[in-house]
Formats: C-alpha cells, sequence, structure tokens
C-alpha cells in the first residue's frame, strides 16, 4: 500500500499555482488544479487537472473529492459558494474571513480601521457631493478604487481634476472607496505565514517597485529599513494574521511614508509577486511554506540565504518565443534565476520572472533589469 500523503486542491491554474506545484513535489504532497483549460500555466505541468467552473458549487464539490483542504491561486470564488463547501466540511484556507477582505476594498479597511491598523485618510461613498468634498480636503489629487474587481492597476485611478468624478457616480448603487494620494518615500511588502495550530513565521519586508501598477522589481530586504520599521512591520503582520484568522500565506502591501507612518495599501490571501524572490533567496519559498501552513505542518525558515536577492518581472513583449531571449540570459549571466510560466506572450503581460542573489542590492538590480528588459525586447544586447 502507498504511504498516505495529503492531497491538496487549488483553484485558479496561474503562475502561483504552477510555482504551488514546484513547491509540492519537495514536500511529496499531492496537488490537484481547478482550471478552465490545459493551456492554463499550471494546468501544463499538473499530473492531476479538473477543468470546471469555480463560479458553479457542482464544479466546486466535484474537484474537492478526496481532498484536504483547498487554497487559492486567486480571490475571485464567491464568498458563498465557499460557505457551502464549509458546510460539508471542507477545509478552506485562508478562509472566508480573510478573503472578504481581499474581495472588497471598502470591507478591508473597515476591518483594519476597527482592528486599529494604520490606512491612508478613507472615504466609502456614492455620493458624488461626498466625492467632490474628498478631494477638495485632499489637495485636489486622490486615489479612486472600485470595491471590487480590481487587481494590477485595474479599477485604480489617480483624481486630478475634479470633472473626473462624474464618470464614476453615474449608478447611485455603487459605492467607490476614495484614498488620500500618500507621499511616501517607498513601497514595501511583507509575507506573513500562519498555519491553524497557530505558528506564524514573518519573512523579512521588502521594497517594492510598481510599473502601470504591477509590481515589478522587488529588492529583498528592503535596504537600509531602520530596525525599529522592521520591528513594526512585522508586527502589523502578527496582528493582521491574528485579527484575520488567516491561514496561509498572505502579503500585505504599504506605504513608508514621507511623515514616518506605515500604512496599508493592500492585502493579499495567498502567495504574492513581492514574495517570487524566496524561490531562490530564502531557505524555505512563500509558496513552500503556504502548502505547510494550510496542511498544518510545521513551517520553514523564512530566512535569507544572501545578503541580498532582487527579482524582476519578465513582461511580454517583442519576443513571441521566449527560448531565444532564454538562451541568451542564462549564458550572459549563469547565476541568474529565470522562472517562466508557460504562457504566451502579450504586452505587458508577466510571463516570468528572474531571481538574482548577492552582496550589492544595486547591482543586483542592474543585472535583473538587464535579463528583463531583453526578454521584453527593450535591449538586444
Amino acid at each position: 500500500m502507498d504511504q498516505y500523503f495529503p492531497q491538496v486542491l487549488v483553484i485558479g491554474a496561474g503562475q502561483l499555482a504552477r510555482m504551488m506545484i514546484e513547491a509540492s513535489t519537495r514536500l511529496g504532497i499531492k496537488v490537484r488544479v481547478l482550471a478552465n483549460e490545459k493551456s492554463e500555466s499550471a494546468a501544463q505541468i499538473s499530473s492531476d487537472n479538473f477543468f470546471g467552473d469555480y463560479n458553479k458549487i457542482e464544479d466546486l464539490i466535484s474537484a474537492c473529492q478526496n481532498i484536504e483542504v483547498v487554497t487559492f491561486d486567486h480571490e475571485h470564488v464567491p464568498l458563498d459558494l465557499l460557505a457551502q463547501l464549509e458546510k460539508i466540511k471542507v477545509n478552506v484556507r485562508p478562509g472566508i474571513k480573510a478573503l472578504a477582505c481581499s474581495q472588497n476594498k471598502i470591507h478591508m479597511r473597515e476591518t483594519l480601521e476597527k482592528a486599529g491598523i494604520s490606512n491612508p485618510d478613507w472615504l466609502a461613498t456614492n455620493s458624488i457631493s461626498k466625492a467632490q468634498d474628498f478631494f477638495q480636503a485632499h489637495q485636489k489629487q486622490i486615489i479612486l478604487k472600485a470595491a471590487t474587481g480590481g487587481y494590477d492597476g485595474k479599477g485604480v485611478w489617480e483624481i486630478t481634476e475634479l470633472n473626473q468624478l462624474n464618470q464614476f457616480f453615474t449608478d447611485p448603487d455603487s459605492q467607490w472607496l476614495l484614498e488620500e494620494k500618500v507621499s511616501f518615500i517607498r513601497e514595501l511588502a511583507v509575507q506573513v505565514v500562519r498555519s491553524p495550530s497557530n505558528q506564524v513565521v514573518v519573512y523579512q519586508p521588502v521594497e517594492t517597485r510598481q510599473k502601470n501598477g504591477i509590481c515589478n522589481e522587488v529588492i529583498a530586504p528592503a535596504p537600509e529599513l531602520a530596525e525599529a520599521l522592521n520591528i513594526e512591520i512585522q508586527q502589523l503582520g502578527l496582528k493582521v494574521a491574528k485579527e484575520l484568522e488567516i491561514v496561509g500565506v498572505f502579503t500585505i502591501e504599504m506605504f513608508q511614508s514621507q511623515d514616518g507612518r506605515i500604512l496599508v495599501n493592500e492585502l493579499a490571501m495567498r502567495p504574492h509577486n513581492s514574495g517570487h524572490w524566496s524561490i531562490d533567496g530564502a531557505v524555505t519559498s512563500q509558496f513552500e511554506n503556504h502548502l505547510r501552513a494550510i496542511l498544518d505542518l510545521p513551517l520553514g525558515s523564512p530566512a535569507p540565504i544572501s545578503k541580498f536577492t532582487v527579482m524582476a518581472n519578465i513582461l511580454g513583449g517583442e519576443f513571441l518565443d521566449l527560448y531565444h531571449p532564454y538562451l541568451h540570459c542564462l549564458a550572459r549571466d549563469p547565476h541568474l534565476r529565470v522562472h517562466l510560466y508557460g504562457k504566451s506572450v502579450k504586452p505587458g503581460r508577466k510571463v516570468g520572472h528572474v531571481n538574482v542573489s548577492g552582496d550589492d542590492w544595486s547591482a543586483l538590480l542592474a543585472r535583473a533589469r538587464h535579463a528583463a528588459d531583453y526578454f521584453t525586447g527593450n535591449i538586444t544586447e
């Protein structure tokens, strides 16, 4: 008889699910993927695909057969369907309470504020007059967000003219989230991992750099981060984990403001782009620790194995065939670690990332950027 090992269902078949599968092989964990089609990133490498629609309860129930735990590649599964899975004793992790915050930005702000966690100044409203007042009160420069559905810069608008608000406030039933435009030194992120038995580990905070609303580059750990801020950020992660009863990896994206505050920008209840450095730069990657956490296995060390690791996203560009730039980058920089997702190339689409580790973060950033730019076709040598 084969030795028993638990099995996980990942809902969604994007690159996060793909990297969970890669981590699962080291742990001896079996992973099933709920996918739409075989061409999706994770479905290409999965030995156990279930093809169905995550918006249909019958498909969710069928995909959960002989499964220990359900987790997610994305955060879009309707909460009422997940509640039905919990009723039939399916372990849904991170859990509905946590996912509710990532699915609705207004609910996230309300929850964090109630817990005493620092947010930018914000307003949830469907009133154009209240929105105009908020705009005027914040030096005519605010951020407007859709309460639901936004991701990677979508559903987010910078408002600098009063008349820009008119196009949004046409449906009296729509709620919008308005936030102050934070004057910040830099953006930071932190990955936190919590298990059902309340074991918690926290990765070192990282500096993130955005492009078109997408986390595009990461320096791990964040350079020249004062120890007091490092401790504050890690304590913030522990507090959010406890308040939302999160199980698994989650990410807090935040601003380091010019007036010294650490302000929460977004929450992601899953592994996140800002933690991809950990695949090559930490003792235990965020993906392995996510699987360990949701199955209540002992968590692995989040400690870095180099002084710095830099990640840069590979975005779709001029090269439809990525094999030529892949050969070039590996030959030019043998210490570079290239991760491709098996996706077709479209302009601006995340098709992979590169990691490189060492002692000088600025030199590492230049090397990672060179590789990413070569893949995209921005440079040719």
